[in-house]
């Protein structure tokens, strides 16, 4: 849109831009360009109702709680359906793991595709009865095999991408993508006036350093002492000038805000959780591509999260990603205190 209101007729939408990589790539068949399609139009749909969920009392509880043992809201609920059936529609995947859902959805035969999508329809929904963002986070896979399709279609370590992608609900809607390795990173704000994802900043790039941490120190009590020290030398002025800390408890607003500033997103085992508590396959690993592919780096604290072959549909691990000098500096306090 121009600063009149009027339709900028070059604009580079989602779709538009989705074919124009398509384009590049003589022997691509369509298939994942109308994929991205309908998430699309799933986050739409997500969008208009955190939009209005206030108003329908959306953010209700439903009376149960998911298979994390978390409460389930109307809006939730929602959210899985949007997103499931816009998938299954879309003719091209064939395995779809979800939050929600202790087992994979195996696509029926008529409408079944190549891709295996995993996705978390709505991350932080604790955060919806007080108007905090939230967001959905997708990850995208090619079947290997012409085996009939299972859950363990989607145990692929997340270099096997073809692309990933998250979409944050905040004082606008934003989606952000980064298709297969080497891509780069790329935001999109949706338009309410065209119903439509502009392109609005391009190739994405996090800062080699930031001077903000994220972490939830309400667990402090639990870190291990490598966690405990980073943590304190980035309050300290004898170590330089000390960083801010940001936490708003829905990964994708955190994220989010680590990918445009720089520094680090933090989510360490703990006493209690000894494995961690974000879900590798729907969570951890395609924010992971997103933050590699933006120059960024992750890791469990040992390895790379996009080296992580996973075992489990609903699998945690430790995460730590950001900019490339601050995850380095926590590898290194990590391993002075393993050896």
């Amino acid at each position: 849109m121009t600063s009149a209101g009027i339709l900028d007729s070059d604009c580079m939408t989602l779709t538009r831009f989705v074919l124009a990589e398509q384009k590049k790539v003589p022997s691509a068949s369509g298939d994942l360009t109308q994929l991205l399609t309908s998430i699309q139009t799933a986050v739409k749909a997500v969008s208009s109702a955190v939009r209005k969920a206030g108003i329908a009392h959306l953010y209700g509880l439903v009376g149960n709680v998911n298979i994390q043992g978390e409460a389930v809201k109307k809006l939730d609920v929602l959210s899985n359906d949007l997103f499931v059936n816009m998938l299954k529609s879309s003719y091209k995947t064939s395995v779809l793991v979800t939050e929600e859902n202790e087992n994979a959805i195996v696509v029926e035969t008529e409408k079944r595709g190549k891709y295996i999508v995993c996705f978390d329809p709505l991350d932080g929904s604790s955060n919806i009865d007080c108007l905090v963002s939230i967001g959905s986070i997708f990850g995208i896979y090619r079947k290997l095999n012409d085996d009939p399709p299972n859950e363990k279609d989607a145990f692929q370590k997340g270099r096997n991408l073809v692309a990933a992608g998250y979409a944050l609900y905040g004082s606008a809607t934003m989606m952000v993508l980064a298709l297969g390795k080497g891509s780069g990173v790329n935001g999109f704000m949706l338009d309410p006036a065209i119903g439509e994802f502009v392109l609005t900043e391009k190739n994405i790039k996090i800062p080699e350093q930031g001077n903000i941490y994220s972490i939830n120190e309400g667990y402090s009590y639990q870190w291990d002492d490598a966690i405990s020290e980073y943590v304190e030398k980035k309050k300290n002025p004898k170590f330089g000038k000390p960083y801010g800390a940001r936490y708003v408890g829905s990964m994708v607003a955190d994220v989010h805000r680590t990918l445009k500033y720089g520094g680090i997103f933090m989510y360490p085992a703990t006493k209690d959780a000894p494995k961690g508590k974000l879900r590798l396959l729907y969570e951890a690993i395609p924010m992971s591509h997103i933050l590699e592919e933006a120059g960024g780096l992750s890791s469990n604290g040992s390895i790379s999260i996009l080296d992580i072959e996973p075992t489990q549909l609903h699998q945690r691990s430790p995460i730590f990603l950001g900019s490339r000098n601050d995850i380095k500096e926590l590898l290194e306090i990590i391993s002075k205190h393993s050896k």
